[in-house]
């Protein structure tokens, strides 16, 4: 009789498995809470990063601190990071209020399309096989999507939006895969920080402080503690435990449950060609991913 898989060595294994799936899954809430909130795109992500980078340097600060170690380039690679992380932030939220929840998802997973595209040039890497079939499959429904908007219908600066936050997206991979020396949580908490104070500028610069209702404080909260803080953390405590093949499968969980609880909950739903398009972009993103790791989700 085989026993491996109630073996003590699978257990932590599964558990790791169950917490990174557990995170994909409240990222994918974060298109709910933004539809329920009367504050600009901005705004929430001020919001956002203020809470999530405040409890993240708190849980540093009493695992002993930041280390201090990395280098000048890493310390530039973080900080160009966090900038990316807001402006994406932004970019993923304006695009949800725009266009809708399930479209800017399907946008926003363009992104590491274009780090693989770009990879050449950026790790030079070959492009082959798989990653060019992944690239057209992305390519293809990306035009089911974007061909699926009517002309006039003002979606198109959701739309820009959308391509705009894949485009930060693809930013923020790549400034994150040049950083080696801090760990993960250290990473999360330094760009988070970062991020606060590029969105704080962006606000001053736009807009105004946020002033949310008493109706907006327990959405704020679940998107600052839970989908952001204990998120990440649920995250990084499992995927450096984890192989790549399996980060890579189990991260399509965010995407696709961000569609379902579209559609459950905020009555989206997809056109035949829009749905055709979801599934070209989440399998060609998927097939060329196959093996790797990806940067924090949204």
């Amino acid at each position: 009789m085989n026993n491996k898989q109630a073996s003590p060595e699978n257990r932590p294994s599964l558990l790791h498995d169950g917490l990174y799936l557990l995170s994909m899954l409240v990222f994918g809430t974060n298109g709910l809470l933004v539809a329920r909130l009367s504050l600009s795109a901005s705004q929430i992500v001020l919001l956002r990063t203020l809470i999530g980078g405040a409890a993240l340097t708190a849980v540093v600060l009493l695992r002993g601190g930041f280390d201090r170690s990395d280098s000048r380039a890493e310390r530039i690679s973080l900080l160009l990071g966090g900038t990316a992380l807001g402006l994406n932030w932004i970019a993923l939220f304006e695009a949800y209020r725009l266009l809708n929840v399930s479209l800017a998802t399907l946008l926003y997973y363009v992104g590491p399309m274009l780090v693989l595209l770009l990879s050449p040039l950026l790790f030079r890497e070959k492009l082959r096989g798989a990653k060019l079939a992944a690239l057209g499959l992305v390519a293809v429904g990306l035009v089911c999507i974007s061909g699926s908007i009517k002309r006039g219908s003002g979606h198109a600066p959701g739309l820009a939006a959308g391509l705009l936050s894949a485009l930060f997206y693809a930013a923020l991979i790549v400034f994150n895969k040049r950083i080696k020396r801090s760990s993960g949580l250290q990473t999360a908490a330094i760009e988070l920080d970062t991020a606060f104070v590029v969105v704080l500028v962006y606000v001053l610069l736009t807009s105004s402080l946020p002033r949310p209702q008493r109706a907006d404080l327990p959405y704020l909260a679940v998107i600052g503690l839970v989908n952001t803080a204990l998120a990440y953390l649920l995250y990084f405590s499992a995927v450096q435990r984890l192989s790549g093949q399996t980060v890579a499968l189990l991260s399509y969980a965010d995407p696709v449950s961000a569609l379902l609880f579209s559609a459950l909950f905020l009555r989206e739903a997809l056109t035949p060609l829009q749905l055709l398009g979801a599934v070209l972009i989440i399998g060609g993103a998927a097939l060329g991913e196959r093996g790797g790791t990806r940067s924090p989700e949204p």
